[in-house]
């Protein structure tokens, strides 16, 4: 086997490795049109959407880079759930929306959504079911969402258009990694 064809195939493993969660939940593309939740279609209230919003801004909040509104990932988390998701994740979600619902997360100082959102990832470690839970489900999503828009990436990455050698460095502090 040549090397190329080994870098290749590792990096499909790795690949597979580290999407492995998304993808499983994800549904057949020729399936994505079907109504989900009881015969209908996947949306979220307008309640819901805000819950949405305010918990990926917590996850990556705007600091001197654009945090997770800033970059639409609210919008992103809603459409992949919509068009990728099977029914027992939306229903999952919708749950844990609602959870977040009853104890008025929107109604909640900074403080004390935070100390929601750590005793639900608390909660969600003890969780050995077949669905993915709701907070894994938005945590992954938000990251997903952030790191593959433009705002996202370039905030996170110092971007080489036209890279020169490929050498082992050490990074400075606050220093950007590098994307090519």
């Amino acid at each position: 086997m040549k090397r190329r064809e080994v870098i290749k195939n590792v990096a499909l493993m790795l690949g597979g490795a580290f999407s492995a969660p998304t993808l499983m939940a994800m549904d057949n593309w020729e399936n994505a049109t079907k109504p989900n939740i009881n015969g209908i279609a996947f949306s979220l209230t307008e309640t819901q959407k805000r819950i949405v919003a305010e918990i990926a801004e917590l996850i990556i909040p705007k600091t001197d880079t654009p945090g997770a509104k800033d970059v639409g990932v609210p919008a992103f988390i809603e459409m992949m759930l919509k068009d990728c998701y099977k029914t027992p994740e939306h229903q999952s979600f919708i749950d844990g929306l609602d959870s977040m619902g009853k104890v008025k997360f929107l109604e909640l100082n900074t403080d004390e959504r935070r100390g929601v959102l750590k005793l639900l990832e608390q909660e969600t470690k003890k969780i050995t079911r077949k669905t993915t839970p709701f907070w894994r489900l938005i945590k992954e999503l938000t990251l997903l969402g952030y790191f593959t828009s433009e705002a996202g990436l370039k905030s996170s990455f110092e971007y080489v258009q036209i890279p020169g050698k490929l050498e082992l460095i050490k990074l400075k502090p606050n220093q950007k990694a590098y994307a090519y």
